[in-house]
Parts: C-alpha cells; structure tokens; sequence
C-alpha cells in the first residue's frame, strides 16, 4: 500500500485583489502539485464561485485546512484577515 501524500493548504490574500488573487492561487497550487504535494487550494472551492458569504468560504477551508499537514503562504499573507487566521490554526 502507498502512503498517503503529505498535504498542505494553501492561505493568501484575496479580497480587494483583481480576480480574488485567483491566478497567484493557480500558480502556487500548481508548483505544490509538481513538487508532490495533495494541494488544497481555496480557489478551487465551490467551483471558484465568488458570491457567497464570507463565512460560508471561512467554515469550509477551516475544515480542510485541519485536515493537512501544512500551509503554504502566498505573498501578502500578512494584510489578509482570512490568511492571518488560517495561518494562526494551522500553528
């Protein structure tokens, strides 16, 4: 049996940004997947809607972030409320 791939969540700003950030998402998730990583991008969820309330998105990545072994932190992490919080439960 193989073992399971390490995963790791990916956390960023994506409010106030032209397409959510979307295309930086894309990138960084696409560079984990190369480098073997089972990458969870927020930017995939709900089928990349953008309309729904923000605590809907916040409840759902809560729950996948518990679920990996990492988080990886897209530039401006820091100025993002979402990715702050991500970043203090992944610690």
């Amino acid at each position: 049996m193989e073992p399971r791939r390490k995963r790791i969540y990916l956390a960023g700003p994506m409010t106030g940004l032209p397409d959510f950030n979307f295309a930086a998402f894309h990138a960084a998730a696409a560079r984990l997947r190369e480098a073997g990583w089972e990458t969870i991008n927020p930017a995939e969820n709900f089928g990349g809607r953008t309309d729904l309330p923000r605590e809907t998105y916040l409840r759902a990545d809560t729950i996948l972030l518990a679920q990996c072994d990492a988080v990886a932190l897209l530039p401006g992490w820091e100025e993002s409320r979402g990715a702050r919080l991500e970043y203090l439960l992944a610690r």
